[in-house]
């Protein structure tokens, strides 16, 4: 087996992910936004939803599969990442928001499973 850095797999699940919304009809509104309190991989329109996505990758040879990978300190990240984003951007301050999970799991011999799991979470469930 070739062994990959981590940038490059975590590019291409991003790309991954990105183009399996875009074929569900979801509308890009910025890629992998970085502050203070942390990164969102994906932030797209669903409708007049803004869906703020998470990206996780998970090879075949390890325990967790990819969509039990975002534990409550992740969601508290991105759930403060999402209020800053959305602070700075007044023409989303009265949209309808969501936190998506895009889960890859890599099996090896029997390619990729994508996973797409809409509203993974949400704020009031996440103990801020």
């Amino acid at each position: 087996m070739v062994r990959r850095n981590t940038r490059t797999v975590g590019l291409a699940a991003e790309r991954l992910a990105f183009d399996t919304l875009r074929r569900q009809g979801l509308v890009p509104v910025s890629r992998n936004f970085r502050c203070r309190l942390g990164e969102i991989d994906l932030i797209m329109l669903d409708g007049t939803c803004l869906v703020f996505v998470e990206v996780r990758y998970r090879a075949s040879n390890r325990v967790a599969s990819a969509k039990h990978t975002v534990d409550i300190h992740k969601q508290r990240k991105l759930i403060r990442s999402a209020a800053l984003f959305v602070a700075t951007r007044s023409r989303f301050a009265n949209s309808t928001m969501r936190f998506d999970v895009v889960a890859i799991d890599d099996h090896e011999n029997n390619g990729q499973t994508v996973e797409w799991i809409r509203d993974a979470f949400r704020p009031g469930n996440s103990s801020l």
